[in-house]
């Protein structure tokens, strides 16, 4: 069952910056998450995915 839309919610940014040792790490791990994704999902899902802000603050968080 479908409700719609029933309320608004903030995603606020992180304003920090993170350790460059730290930010290679996080690249390497996304890079791995994402290209499993387009194989199990396909190019088109995974654009699918990341368009959605709730989905890209979840994976930025990862």
């Amino acid at each position: 069952m479908y409700v719609g839309k029933v309320g608004v919610t903030n995603l606020p940014l992180h304003y920090g910056k993170a350790p460059k040792w730290l930010f290679y790490r996080m690249v390497k791990m996304a890079d791995a998450i994402s290209g499993i994704i387009v194989y199990e999902y396909g190019e088109e899902k995974f654009l699918e995915f990341i368009s959605n802000p709730y989905w890209f603050q979840a994976f930025s968080c990862v």
